[in-house]
């Protein structure tokens, strides 16, 4: 049931003892960091909302009455109580911020997060990272389902239920293996040729799936060919096309080191570049604290500091790529 008004802030009752243990109105003031006129003010204030005096004042200090003596009794229980509840929730706090559970799509987790929780540990040394990498979806269950604090999606839309901020923009390249005819393209593949070709594909679940399905629908592209092979690793999928078995469409971030040893190739693409947000999620209604919020911070703080391409090979100037 709802207190009564008068023990509903325990805080004057608190002073009232420290008056009791000091000896004076003006000890228990400093103790409190508050002004002595403003204790003794809330410690009339209290005897008239008991209805009692609670205190003899004399220029030598102050001493209890018959009823200051019963109340300072009982208050002293309920303060104590009120302490031991404090200190409990406090260390329920220190328990849970030294534990996060994180849930990841794969491009977030192979290529972002790693240096994240680097920089992160750096803030909170004895930090216990607990990190589960999936699709978009399998990471927005996690955190629904409270298996995990947070998460990091790469899909266009974010389940109801969720809250999301982005914290980083990635690109979406279209892949061949040196040996495929897209490889000698001089002109950009459009994006119809796109949605008619059967793609190594991730599995329809995952964010850079939905993406690449959202953006050639926005371009009018209502029929999509289905996937020529689906894997459920990006790994997967860049040994695929590396063998030969197809075009795809992956992460800039995940194939910098293929582009580079010229075991993927890049296609050019017509249109604006193809782009994605990643977005940060957690319970709609919770707000972010301890590792969590910090861990937010230092993903936003990586953001302002790329350059828009800096996580990108950059591509020729005479090429172009499809943008959601």
């Amino acid at each position: 049931m709802p207190l009564p008004p008068v023990v509903r802030d325990l805080s004057t009752f608190d002073l009232l003892l420290s008056v009791v243990r000091l000896g004076s109105v003006g000890r228990a003031a400093a103790e409190h960091r508050i002004s002595q006129p403003a204790a003794s003010a809330r410690l009339r204030q209290l005897e008239r909302q008991l209805g009692v005096a609670l205190l003899h004042r004399t220029p030598r200090g102050s001493t209890l009455t018959e009823a200051g003596a019963l109340v300072v009794d009982w208050a002293r229980s309920a303060v104590d109580a009120a302490a031991e509840l404090a200190a409990g929730a406090a260390a329920l706090r220190a328990d849970a911020d030294s534990r996060l559970a994180v849930a990841a799509s794969q491009t977030v987790a192979e290529y972002l997060l790693p240096g994240w929780l680097v920089a992160l540990r750096r803030v909170h040394a004895e930090l216990a990272v607990a990190l589960r990498a999936g699709n978009s979806t399998q990471v927005a269950a996690a955190v629904l389902g409270g298996e995990a604090g947070v998460g990091f999606v790469e899909g266009p839309d974010v389940p109801a239920g969720l809250r999301a901020e982005v914290v980083a923009e990635d690109r979406l390249v279209v892949l061949v293996a040196p040996g495929h005819a897209w490889a000698r393209r001089r002109r950009g593949v459009t994006a119809d040729e796109l949605a008619a070709t059967p793609l190594v594909a991730r599995e329809a679940e995952s964010g850079t799936r939905r993406a690449l399905e959202a953006a050639l629908r926005d371009q009018g592209c209502a029929l999509l060919a289905v996937p020529m092979l689906e894997c459920s690793s990006t790994t997967a999928i860049k040994h695929a096309v590396a063998a030969g078995s197809g075009p795809a469409v992956l992460s800039s971030l995940a194939v910098t080191g293929e582009l580079a040893s010229g075991a993927l190739v890049e296609v050019p693409v017509s249109g604006p570049p193809l782009r994605r947000s990643l977005r940060l999620v957690w319970p709609a209604g919770a707000q972010l604290t301890g590792p969590a919020r910090d861990l937010r911070g230092i993903a936003r703080r990586s953001r302002s500091q790329a350059t828009p391409d800096q996580s990108q090979a950059a591509p020729d100037q005479s090429k172009t790529t499809l943008e959601q």
